[in-house]
């Protein structure tokens, strides 16, 4: 991968610093991009008209951009053109603008990071078929002092509707509940919450896939849920201390086998970053067109391949007190 040469959007915050340092682990160079500069980092505020005409001037000299920003710009889309694009959202409506605006002969990786990401990884290789149900539940730490982009996006999900919903009525944030395996031995109450895999796996293969999420504290989670019951509270989130752990755990469960796929590790922030450049680094190498996932570019030995992050796989049919919390 001489010739490979990637482009770092938000270069100076946790995801994309993480990106960075996965991209230097694989042996590729990438360039530094951030609103303002700095020793080797380059000014290009993307929320600007000159800004955008500097990042179509500079996505000439790489072959894939990963936007790290959390902004979710289709503007920067349209700057990049046909070359590939990284998106580390987890928003469904802007993952869906973007498959429907990629340019002829260009690629878009749709949600890099944990979830989508991991979790659609996770979710494809369970098998299921039309008609099937999948339910994802994502567990975070509450201790990780998280960007502003991904605590604002979990206060815009209070009173607002799951955009990409099986059910046939509308489905509101953070109100709907439902006890799913956290690993082998224990299972957790996870709020119903609008991660894209709803998106971008159900409505391609006619998989029902519900999305759920839970913090790494009982208490934090109750919290959420009050959220959701009182949206105007949402605000409070951008205030509220950081309590808890740093890990992160995702799991993926297939309601008519019970058959249940997790990861898990430390530092969302980290494994979001390193997500993003083994897309980065796929999608470089591979002749890949349009809207495209991470279960396009990586599968389950995969995740088992990557370091610091553990992969469990179980039946909850084979432990009678989860079973009994998933009915």
């Amino acid at each position: 991968m001489d010739d490979v040469r990637m482009l770092v959007l938000g270069a100076r915050g946790a995801v994309g610093a993480a990106a960075i340092a996965a991209l230097a682990d694989l042996g590729i160079p990438a360039l530094r991009a951030g609103r303002t500069g700095g020793p080797g980092i380059v000014a290009i505020d993307v929320t600007t008209v000159d800004g955008l005409a500097d990042l179509a001037a500079l996505v000439r000299e790489v072959s894939v951009v990963i936007d790290a920003t959390g902004l979710e710009l289709a503007a920067v889309q349209d700057a990049v053109g046909e070359t590939a694009l990284v998106d580390v959202s987890a928003s469904a409506p802007h993952l869906e603008r973007l498959a429907a605006r990629v340019p002829e002969g260009g690629a878009v990786v749709l949600g890099a990071g944990i979830a989508p990401g991991i979790s659609t990884i996770l979710a494809r290789a369970l098998g299921a078929l039309a008609g099937d149900s999948i339910d994802i539940g994502v567990m975070l730490g509450g201790g990780e002092a998280h960007g502003a982009a991904a605590v604002e996006w979990t206060a815009r999900l209070a009173g607002t509707v799951v955009y990409a919903a099986p059910e046939e009525r509308p489905v509101t944030n953070l109100r709907g509940r439902r006890r799913l395996p956290i690993d082998t031995r224990s299972s957790r109450t996870h709020l119903r919450a609008d991660f894209p895999d709803d998106l971008l796996i159900g409505a391609a293969t006619g998989v029902q896939v519900r999305s759920w999420l839970a913090m790494d504290t009982v208490t934090a989670t109750a919290a959420l849920g009050l959220v959701g019951a009182v949206p105007r509270l949402g605000p409070l989130l951008k205030r509220a201390p950081h309590l808890g752990g740093s890990g992160w755990r995702v799991s993926a469960t297939h309601r008519e086998s019970r058959r249940t796929l997790s990861a898990a590790g430390i530092g969302q922030s980290a494994a979001t970053g390193l997500m993003a450049a083994l897309a980065a680094q796929r999608i470089a190498v591979r002749d890949r067109r349009g809207g495209v996932t991470m279960a396009d570019l990586l599968d389950l030995d995969d995740l088992r391949t990557l370091p610091g992050i553990l992969i469990e796989e179980h039946s909850a049919s084979d432990d009678s007190s989860i079973a009994n919390a998933m009915r």
